[in-house]
């Protein structure tokens, strides 16, 4: 049974940081990705950033370049979101996404399995 748990989210001043974390488990793909996807309420879900597992090549949604980094863990399937000087937009449903391949995809619909998401809220 394929399963992915978020963690870290929570409420922040505007300025502030937030690590957020993800841990998946039964998953068996040779080569993956993992992405961070994210929902504002009345909003459409949104890519933030994503990494491929093999070669650790990064992408990012140019929103959040500068201010948020994507890393992998040391055990398989997991993956860390780093967010600096958040800012009240940022507030949102935190996804973390897992897909076959190597190609760090920014569109949902190449990810296989997702995460319940993790509520961040930044304050201004």
């Amino acid at each position: 049974q394929v399963q992915l748990v978020e963690s870290g989210g929570g409420l922040v001043q505007a300025g502030g940081s937030l690590r957020v974390s993800c841990a998946a488990s039964g998953l068996t793909f040779s080569t993956y990705s993992m992405g961070w996807f994210r929902q504002a309420p009345g909003k459409e879900r949104e890519f933030v950033a994503a990494i491929s597992w093999a070669g650790g090549t990064t992408r990012y949604a140019d929103s959040v370049k500068g201010r948020f980094t994507i890393s992998r863990g040391n055990i398989d399937y997991t993956v860390y979101l780093q967010m600096n000087s958040l800012k009240p937009e940022d507030t949102a449903v935190y996804y973390c996404a897992v897909k076959p391949g190597v190609s760090p995809s920014n569109a949902p619909l190449m990810y296989s399995y997702w995460g319940p998401g993790t509520q961040v809220t930044v304050s201004s």
